[in-house]
């Protein structure tokens, strides 16, 4: 854990992010380059693509969302799945939420949450691992932001997202349009113009958009 966290810092900076106010988050300039490094400084191989280096327009859309409103998050139990950088956990935790956890399969996401998560003075649980198998997780509230891209994971994010639902859980999804998000099935709630980095995305300033269920 330290390894990574020290990988981070070296390789990565402090930087705010648009409409966010004061938070902030270690980010980076250049994605293959920090990819290839983390292969080469951490000595390992395949490791997954560094998306927790940047703040991904459907995740900057839903923490603004998250920090404009409130009321809808204080004193919630918050999960926010596939966490990445932890952008939206940390908003929520702003946003006066009673218990805040930050999910993601990536291990090198631990290191990129717990940093940031010190850096806005909030408290952040991390949970490793998929949970989208199994009974929907103890949360009064599930955020879920930029999990469309691919058709597999989509399917699999929508099924996991719907059974919450039912079981009474609040979802709250982030998008920009990507291919596979399940329109039919979300109400939208908010629209937002993000700037991002062509690194990530096709256009430095992206349309995103809040649904939810």
């Amino acid at each position: 854990m330290e390894e990574a966290k020290a990988f981070i810092r070296a390789n990565t900076r402090i930087t705010g992010v648009s409409g966010l106010g004061d938070l902030r988050v270690y980010q980076a300039d250049e994605l293959t380059p920090l990819w290839e490094a983390t292969e080469k400084d951490l000595a390992r191989a395949n490791v997954a693509p560094p998306f927790w280096a940047f703040p991904w327009a459907g995740g900057q859309a839903l923490a603004r969302y998250v920090i404009e409103h409130p009321a809808q998050f204080v004193g919630k139990r918050v999960l926010d799945i596939a966490s990445g950088s932890g952008l939206v956990a940390i908003a929520a935790a702003l946003a006066g939420a009673k218990e805040v956890a930050a999910n993601d399969i990536d291990p090198m996401c631990e290191a990129a949450i717990r940093l940031n998560a010190e850096l806005n003075s909030v408290d952040i649980r991390y949970i490793g691992g998929s949970l989208l198998e199994g009974k929907p997780p103890a949360f009064d509230v599930i955020v879920a932001a930029d999990v469309f891209y691919e058709q597999r994971p989509a399917q699999m994010f929508r099924a996991f997202l719907e059974k919450s639902h039912k079981a009474g859980i609040t979802v709250f999804a982030g998008d920009p349009g990507r291919s596979y998000f399940p329109r039919d099935a979300f109400r939208q709630v908010s629209e937002y113009a993000v700037h991002t980095t062509t690194e990530i995305e096709n256009h430095p300033i992206q349309t995103a958009r809040v649904w939810t269920l």
